[in-house]
């Protein structure tokens, strides 16, 4: 089941040459940040405190929100020159804001931009400076344990089963105790039963607990490898094949209606609107597959939107949509629904990764489809061999086809195995059918699909036990 990647982010706020609307003093700024839920729909957080007399605040109240990766959260800084006890900012002399998004802000570290007026021209030569640190205390102990001559023979039950456990014994001790035990010498403990000892006279103990190590080690999060440095790469795939429809036709997956959208460019536009945020060049190869392609109409399975097999790539997600506009009416639909070609070309992306000393680079394939996959063993094949890469693979199936083959490729119960039976490492693979998001919001598509991404990013550079390209530093 997929889980939401809820975090607490702390931002720290300053500003540098802040207009003066005071006549005989320098202004007193206060910033207000606001959250956008909709629209123009926007609602106050928090409110840092009043500096007096400054054009260069360095606010001292930090900031707390929630931070989730696969929602867009729109921000609102804005400084005010407070000037009397009113409540209402309207009664305070507006000195500029700025706009971002929480994930742009995360995905540096540390932003900064210049303030704007109302009208966007600049307000002065007035900077905001936002610095984001996650809340979190990652430190977890590591312990190698051995215990003997324990009381009786004690059967374990799951720890969600009806909690009848039996216990053997309890002993206290403190972390530097602990972490002064070596596999030579190790800090051994008596384990000591209450009841026990109270009845009989003679007792001991119920057994011994050796203890041979006690590390305490950094487990990174996902904010700590973005804001380490981490860039997570975004790669479109999309379906050409002929079950699609001719485009032209308004049956068609493909047709674009007069208010310019279809289910293939609603993907693109969601799922690219979170994940731009974390590409610093915002270059992103688009791919078609199953299509009969110019100059010679041979079936291509990895053909590059833009026709330009040497630089694939395109400006952001409205390049994407417009390098799909251009190629619509260029190719011809045919087929098969073939996934493995275009899998396995991003791994080769991701291949070069395994290079990398340090936890910089992560790969996410997005395919859109409309059908059932022509090449399951092959597809299942690239699957397994991509999980022991840095990258994962999404999912979004169109139309009204059965897409039971999409949910046995979403290994969520981890039983995803090629066809000659090795298992995938781990999974990377959420498939979501776009009907179910028909009449929701686009938003809503995102935080399905990327649901279980910040998890897959974490779980590949823990195991190829990669840190984090820099250590996060506010300061």
């Amino acid at each position: 089941m997929a889980m939401q990647c809820v975090s607490k982010v702390e931002l720290t706020i300053s500003c540098e040459n802040l207009m003066d609307k005071d006549v005989t003093s320098k202004s007193d700024p206060l910033c207000v940040l606001h959250l956008n839920v909709s629209g123009n729909q926007w609602f106050e957080v928090a409110r840092t405190e009043r500096v007096q007399n400054c054009l260069n605040p360095k606010f001292a109240k930090k900031i707390v929100i929630d931070y989730q990766f696969e929602v867009v959260q729109k921000l609102r800084f804005a400084i005010y020159d407070i000037d009397s006890k009113a409540i209402e900012l309207n009664d305070h002399d507006f000195l500029g804001e700025m706009e971002c998004s929480l994930g742009q802000i995360v995905s540096s570290g540390k932003l900064t931009r210049p303030l704007l007026l109302k009208n966007k021209k600049p307000a002065g030569k007035g900077t905001i400076t936002v610095i984001a640190e996650e809340i979190k205390d990652n430190r977890v102990v590591n312990f190698e344990v051995d215990a003997r001559k324990l009381d009786k023979k004690v059967e374990c039950y799951d720890y969600d089963n009806d909690g009848s456990h039996d216990l053997i014994g309890i002993f206290e001790t403190n972390m530097k105790r602990l972490q002064e035990a070596t596999r030579v010498s190790p800090a051994e403990f008596d384990c000591i039963n209450i009841k026990k000892k109270q009845k009989k006279k003679n007792y001991k103990n119920s057994g011994v607990v050796s203890v041979k190590l006690c590390q305490v080690v950094k487990e990174y999060t996902f904010l700590d490898y973005i804001m380490g440095g981490c860039q997570i790469n975004f790669i479109v795939g999309i379906d050409f094949t002929g079950s699609n429809g001719d485009p032209r036709s308004p049956d068609s997956l493909h047709y674009i209606s007069p208010s310019g959208v279809n289910e293939y460019l609603s993907a693109i536009w969601s799922v690219g609107l979170v994940i731009q945020d974390y590409d610093s060049d915002k270059l992103f190869p688009a791919f078609g597959f199953g299509a009969q392609i110019p100059p010679n109409w041979q079936v291509s399975h990895e053909f590059p939107l833009n026709f330009n097999p040497a630089n694939p790539f395109c400006a952001g997600k409205q390049g994407v949509v417009e390098a799909y506009r251009v190629c619509l009416p260029q190719v011809r639909l045919y087929g098969p629904t073939n996934f493995a070609p275009i899998i396995r070309r991003v791994s080769g992306f991701a291949q070069q990764a395994l290079q990398q000393q340090t936890a910089s680079q992560y790969y996410v394939l997005l395919i859109i489809t409309d059908g059932v996959i022509t090449d399951m063993d092959q597809t299942r094949a690239a699957i397994v061999a991509a999980s022991h890469l840095p990258m994962s693979l999404i999912i979004v199936g169109v139309g009204r086809a059965d897409f039971t083959d999409m949910e046995i490729l979403d290994g969520d119960d981890g039983h995803l195995r090629s066809p000659s039976g090795q298992p995938a490492v781990r999974d990377i693979v959420q498939f979501v059918p776009y009907r179910k998001f028909q009449n929701a919001s686009r938003e809503a598509l995102a935080q399905c699909v990327l649901a279980e991404l910040p998890q897959q990013v974490v779980s590949y550079f823990r195991f190829k036990k990669l840190q984090p390209s820099h250590e996060p530093n506010p300061s």
